[in-house]
């Protein structure tokens, strides 16, 4: 799908405690009734974000004012099990989500993230436990995400360094998919076709 190229920001981020949050929380079953990639942001955490009656928690971190306009969720270890809904990432991403931040992430759901434009960012469970930390004694804690030089800066100033396969820190950087890259060397295989004769 079509993305727009990675770049440096910064943004407040939102701490979601918990472990093993799978992809049925993320987006429940009942909402994967589209295969379009847009309009799943208001249902992302649908069953913990409203009420019964529709309202939103006031309870629930995405709903909380400092919530307004982050790009960064902050969450706990496996997050992304279960299911290889795609749906997911597009959920998440509709939420304003550029980058998810967690100690360990689900293998299917951190594929489906690369190839979406949402960057999964993998921490120690020390460094996470510090942000959440961070976060609550800081109540607009900021992170500034560099793709290019693989860091994050913390709201101290401390530099922590992230891995990501080098091929899909190329997409993401360039904004483009796998489709999207093999479309871009067409002369390139050509020219390998025609010298095989």
């Amino acid at each position: 799908m079509p993305k727009t190229p990675f770049r440096p920001f910064t943004s407040r981020y939102v701490v979601l405690p918990g472990e093993n949050i799978d992809t049925d929380q993320i987006i429940p079953a009942r909402f994967l009734t589209t295969t379009e990639s847009t309009g799943l942001g208001r249902h992302a955490f649908h069953d913990w974000r409203y009420l019964s009656d529709g309202a939103p928690d006031p309870s629930f971190p995405l709903n909380a004012p400092a919530a307004v306009g982050a790009r960064i969720l902050v969450t706990g270890r496996n997050f992304g099990c279960g299911s290889s809904r795609e749906h997911a990432v597009w959920a998440l991403l509709g939420a304003g989500f550029d980058v998810v931040v967690s100690s360990q992430f689900a293998d299917i759901f951190r594929g489906n993230a690369l190839g979406n434009g949402l960057l999964p960012i993998e921490v120690s469970e020390r460094m996470l436990a510090r942000l959440m930390d961070v976060a609550t004694s800081t109540y607009l804690a900021s992170l500034a995400v560099d793709l290019g030089s693989q860091t994050v800066q913390l709201p101290d100033g401390d530099l922590v360094t992230f891995p990501i396969a080098p091929f899909a820190r190329h997409c993401l950087l360039e904004g483009i998919g796998e489709m999207d890259y093999l479309l871009g060397a067409t002369g390139e295989i050509s020219a390998f076709e025609d010298a095989r004769g």
